[in-house]
């Protein structure tokens, strides 16, 4: 599975989505100038590489079910 180049994408994709959640939610607690600055942002950022991510689980799953 660790050789699989399409397993190794979609895991770096949510770690990317993992990423972007953390640096959310750390920019909440922190609050302050940096949240009002970036919290929208961040949050965009995050919704993208979520769609991303899951495309890229969807296309995983096809290709390995015959797509």
């Amino acid at each position: 599975m660790l050789s699989d180049p399409l397993f190794i994408l979609s895991a770096a994709a949510v770690l990317v989505v993992l990423f972007i959640l953390l640096t959310g939610i750390g920019g909440f607690a922190r609050g302050g100038d940096f949240n009002r600055k970036h919290a929208n942002r961040i949050m965009r950022y995050r919704i993208v590489a979520q769609f991303v991510a899951i495309l890229i689980i969807l296309l995983v799953v096809w290709l390995r079910r015959g797509g």
